[in-house]
């Protein structure tokens, strides 16, 4: 997480959080931040006590304390102590003298008043930090235990005080839908409404809730506005603000304003809402297919449409995971990122929809791909049983393309060899095909297919026939193609102490792993490289073991690449498929 938000350049604070636990330790945890994430962390609380004997934290922007001793889970907003107690006086002048280093060097004249040994305005203490905040040079650090609400207050505090608002950024870039050209929108109420859709979830009283981050303008409850993503249009039907599990109906949203809406029929995850005709798409989130996918049943078949409705919600809510039938086989078949991801989906079956399910092994979500070209392929459908017959016949050409290309259906009829309502049939039929692959029944990607000739019957033709001649054409076509097995490539990142980086790089060449580059960060080594999916699963404890659990690692989807033969010959044998 830290990683991804210096890449982007967020700004961030810290809160180290559970320090009523046993083991805690606010300096140590600093000192890590400093040495693991290269953090200009600097400490602006001193907690008072520690493990069960926390009790309260000391501000050292105010330098006042703050006792958090009640016993009512922090329901009750404490009052400032007369003063900071004797036995914390030195650490906390200590750790004081380290911030306000710290935070001199963002304001000349804070420097000034710190060398002349004057009093520190608060405002100007609390400015300097801020600005050290937006620079993303300067990491904040606070403390508390969260369940028992210490600290909180302090941390919501410390969001208002040093994270940057709306008004701290440059407008929101985005693209015109009907001109393709770049648009921007400036954080303020006068602008025209946009919004980003930036979470979907199921609420058991509202149904279904879209959250959403508006960027620019206002818009009222009940309003009409645009989906720009999709052209849909929308009711804003409720607007409500969220507060955990409670929520407060407001009127309507402004800029800056995160809030959910009730009634948004047909806006997903990423969606951009805008008013009508002033449309706007603001840069969406990408989402990687996934890569692992198991097949899950419930533990009674009286639960079979109560785990169908339960996991088409949860589709809803992630849009990377995603649910399919093995037409083959009847089976349900979750897909999402990893293993933990599925465990976590399984686990909310039960959790919130009450649903027990009995969970295979993980399988690893292969693709096929043409091996090359092919020039002619056809499918005829030809069925005669008395009455009216089944006519279907269609050719076509197919083509392999890069990876990413996806799908592209190319209508080259001409004279009207096949008519043209037969010709979306042909293409939903050659659709569905290649959902299932000829080599071991994977989903077949990055084609294009052009039907270029065929026939019809002008009595027996029909949409269900062409149809199927379109799902024999392509599949003759794949046959003929000499297909291959595609295997998900992850880019795995490891971080290590350098004493055991030859064991770390070894283990990752024995997964067949290629090794991309090495990076010093921190003191320790970081190993990039590209390694199949298939060889990852029970790597965390491998690396644990070898490194003795100093070392961490990040994996994320890379590419699809043609599998080796060995593994190709595999995975058929276990697909019961033809290599």
């Amino acid at each position: 997480v830290w990683r991804q938000a210096r890449n982007f350049n967020v700004p961030r604070i810290a809160f180290i959080n559970k320090y009523d636990r046993v083991g805690a330790d606010f300096f140590h945890a600093i000192d890590t931040m400093k040495e693991r994430l290269n953090a200009n962390a600097v400490a602006i609380q001193v907690p008072m006590g520690a493990e069960d004997q926390f009790w309260g934290v000391i501000d050292l922007v105010t330098m006042t304390a703050w006792d958090f001793k009640a016993d009512d889970k922090g329901m009750t907003y404490p009052e400032p102590m007369d003063a900071i107690p004797a036995e914390f006086e030195d650490i906390a002048a200590e750790k004081r003298e380290e911030l306000l280093d710290a935070a001199a060097n963002y304001d000349d004249e804070l420097m000034e008043l710190i060398l002349e040994e004057q009093e520190i305005p608060v405002e100007k203490l609390k400015a300097a930090i801020r600005t050290g905040v937006l620079a993303n040079e300067l990491n904040p650090v606070l403390v508390g235990s969260a369940y028992k609400n210490k600290g909180v207050q302090e941390l919501l505090d410390a969001v208002v005080d040093y994270l940057p608002s709306p008004l701290d950024v440059p407008p929101v870039e985005g693209t015109n839908p009907k001109t393709g050209e770049t648009d921007s929108r400036k954080a303020d109420d006068a602008e025209p409404f946009s919004a980003l859709a930036f979470k979907i979830a199921t609420d058991p009283y509202v149904g279904k809730l879209t959250f959403f981050r508006v960027y620019s303008g206002h818009v009222d409850a009940g309003s009409y506005v645009v989906n720009a993503t999709n052209g849909q249009r929308e009711r804003f039907g409720r607007i409500l603000e969220m507060n955990a599990n409670d929520r407060v109906d407001v009127d309507g949203a402004s800029t800056g304003d995160i809030l959910a809406a009730v009634g948004l029929k047909n806006t997903t995850t990423g969606d951009t809402l805008c008013e009508e005709g002033k449309e706007i798409i603001l840069e969406s989130m990408e989402f990687p297919d996934p890569v692992i996918d198991v097949a899950v049943e419930p533990k009674t078949k009286a639960e079979q449409d109560k785990m169908s409705l339960a996991l088409t919600k949860l589709a809803e809510e992630d849009p990377t995971f995603q649910v399919r039938t093995n037409h083959e086989t009847g089976q349900t078949i979750i897909a999402g990122m990893g293993e933990l991801h599925l465990e976590i989906i399984v686990d909310r079956l039960l959790r919130e929809f009450k649903v027990e399910a009995n969970v295979g092994k993980p399988q690893v979500a292969y693709r096929e791909a043409p091996g090359h070209d092919v020039d002619r392929a056809e499918g005829k459908f030809v069925r005669q049983s008395g009455g009216r017959g089944q006519y279907g016949h269609a050719v076509i050409k197919l083509e392999k393309m890069e990876e990413g290309f996806g799908y592209e259906f190319v209508n080259g009829i001409v004279g009207g060899v096949v008519p043209k309502e037969y010709i979306p049939s042909i293409d939903k039929g050659i659709q569905e095909a290649l959902e299932t692959g000829v080599i071991a029944g994977y989903p077949v990607v990055d084609v294009k297919v052009t039907l270029f000739d065929g026939s019809y019957h002008e009595v027996d033709s029909s949409e269900a026939a062409f149809k199927i001649a379109g799902s024999m054409a392509i599949k003759d076509a794949l046959k003929k193609s000499d297909p291959i097995l595609l295997e998900p490539m992850m880019a795995v990142e490891v971080e290590t102490p350098e004493q055991y980086m030859g064991d770390v790089m070894g283990n990752l060449s024995g997964r067949r792993g290629k090794i991309e580059g090495m990076d010093d960060r921190s003191g320790n080594k970081v190993i990039r490289a590209k390694v199949p999916l298939g060889e990852m699963f029970g790597y965390a404890t491998d690396l644990r073991s070898q490194t003795q659990g100093r070392a961490s690692y990040t994996m994320q989807f890379d590419s699809y690449e043609p599998a080796p033969k060995s593994v190709a010959e595999e995975v058929v044998s276990k697909a019961g498929g033809n290599a």
